[in-house]
């Protein structure tokens, strides 16, 4: 797949454009986000998402268009595992709900910043070691393992060492003033928890990357597929945020589903690279047999976990309760940082 640099600014100056068009006209205003906004805006940008992937069919043919649907899907699904993440920050800040929005579009292009870093690195690596595909899909089937043994019992996300570090070496202030990154106290500049909390999920996002650029790798070699994949995954992410949060509860298999995806995966990078690297006659994995498996995974995966949750509703667990404990903890603490 060849791809000219022309094409690779234009896409990138789309992805800059919406994200400015997302500033000026949705998050002109801060704002509480509802369920109705939020699902106008899933439904626009997953239908992006779809056009862009119709319009690969005719541009680079049927191949590379069911690459980059596996990849999208596997993405986008191992995406909503960040948000519980998310949930949990946002509670551990306190972040107001009308600046929601806004912090998860700051984090999401720090990411996407981040991200790109990453897809450029790996596919020099790959460019130059097709043998790296072995250590990729070892890695990937390792990361079903712990997926798959994760569980109601794993508690809450360990402290972001990157956002202690910042808090214990840079004056800050655990009062919120409005968007702002920075403000002055006394005549004194200092961070507000915006920037905290903005550089915690940019940060906790690139750690989750570390598993699921390996894993968009393994369904498609061509990075510029593994860009606009993780884009417009991104990009929707934002909004599922808010659809999804009082639903994460009730996907009580989500980790299964995504252990079964990343173990497909790994095993297809293993065969992949014994095919290339040793010339081993071993059988190999097309794109749509990729998507056709993660289309039923995940569609298995949400039914199973709704007909269980509606059978015996003890099951969800208590995410959005438990953030609000960890958030009274977490702001206490700050206080009693501060205050000392």
């Amino acid at each position: 797949m060849t791809v000219p640099d022309w094409v690779w600014l234009v896409t990138i100056a789309g992805f800059a454009l919406v994200i400015v068009a997302d500033l000026l006209l949705v998050d002109s205003r801060p704002h509480v986000f509802g369920v109705k906004e939020a699902t106008r805006w899933v439904i626009i940008y997953i239908a992006a998402a779809v056009a862009f992937g119709i319009g690969m069919i005719f541009w680079q043919g049927p191949q590379y268009a069911g690459e980059f649907f596996a990849g999208y899907l596997t993405e986008y699904s191992l995406s909503v595992d960040n948000l519980f993440v998310f949930v949990v920050l946002m509670g551990s800040f306190a972040v107001p709900a009308e600046l929601q929005h806004r912090v998860l579009l700051i984090g999401v292009v720090l990411a996407l910043i981040l991200r790109t870093i990453l897809i450029l690195l790996g596919a020099a690596v790959i460019a130059q070691f097709l043998w790296v595909f072995f250590i990729f899909g070892g890695f990937l089937i390792w990361t079903a393992w712990k997926v798959w043994r994760s569980g109601d019992d794993d508690g809450p996300p360990r402290e972001n060492k990157l956002v202690a570090f910042v808090e214990r070496h840079v004056p800050s202030t655990t009062e919120w003033h409005g968007s702002k990154l920075t403000t002055k106290i006394d005549g004194k500049r200092v961070i507000t928890p915006m920037l905290l909390v903005v550089v915690a999920i940019g940060s906790t996002d690139l750690l989750f990357a570390l598993d699921s650029i390996p894993a968009v790798f393994g369904l498609t070699q061509e990075a510029y597929i593994v860009f606009t994949v993780n884009a417009f995954a991104l990009m929707g992410l934002r909004q599922l945020y808010f659809l999804l949060h009082g639903l994460l509860d009730k996907l009580i298999y989500l980790n299964k589903g995504l252990a079964l995806i990343l173990l497909f995966i790994g095993v297809k990078l293993i065969l992949e690279a014994a095919h290339s690297v040793f010339e081993i006659p071993v059988p190999t994995i097309s794109a749509f047999t990729s998507l056709a498996f993660i289309v039923i995974v995940l569609t298995v995966t949400a039914v199973t976990s709704i007909i269980a949750v509606n059978r015996n509703p003890e099951l969800a667990g208590s995410l959005v309760d438990q953030t609000g404990s960890q958030a009274a903890g977490a702001d206490d603490a700050r206080r009693e940082e501060d205050q000392s």
